[in-house]
């Protein structure tokens, strides 16, 4: 069942803990994932091809809330998670209340760190501490063609 993959941040660190001892390399990916569309799907199975286990980092409703603005997320975190864990892709989901994934980065140590296309592998806010950690980030998926904010704006006829 999707929902067995949502794990709190200590499960996953010891999920995690034996993927590697495994001989997997554990990926980390991350996002609000409000009103999941194409581009997210694809954003998660360009990272899972990164490597043998993805780990995805879904953000709370209140670090979207301070993200975004007013009236987001649309769909609460417990939801997000649930719908992102129901990916093949994926195969663990914690939700973070911090507004950046650095501190959740830094526990975990990811042997990749995966971004979107909304980035460069120089601009990616935490790679510092990525590489910190030993670890690499890439940029994956489609051009950022999908947005859900775009979606929101469709919705509402602007």
């Amino acid at each position: 069942m999707s929902a067995d993959k949502i794990l709190s941040r200590a499960r996953l660190l010891e999920a995690a803990a034996r993927q590697r001892e495994s001989g997997r390399t554990v990926v980390f990916a991350n996002g609000a994932f409000d009103l999941l569309h194409v581009g997210h799907v694809r954003y998660l199975e360009a990272a899972r091809r990164e490597g043998g286990w993805l780990a995805v980092g879904v953000n709370s409703d209140g670090s979207v809330a301070r993200a975004k603005g007013p009236g987001r997320p649309v769909v609460p975190e417990r939801e997000r998670a649930e719908i992102v864990a129901a990916l093949a892709a994926v195969d663990a989901v914690v939700v973070f209340e911090e507004d950046s994934p650095a501190a959740l980065i830094a526990a975990l140590r990811p042997d990749v760190h995966a971004k979107g296309t909304d980035y460069a592998a120089d601009s990616v806010p935490e790679r510092d501490v990525v590489a910190a950690c030993g670890g690499r980030t890439v940029i994956v998926g489609d051009p950022k063609d999908h947005s859900t904010t775009d979606v929101i704006e469709k919705l509402r006829g602007k």
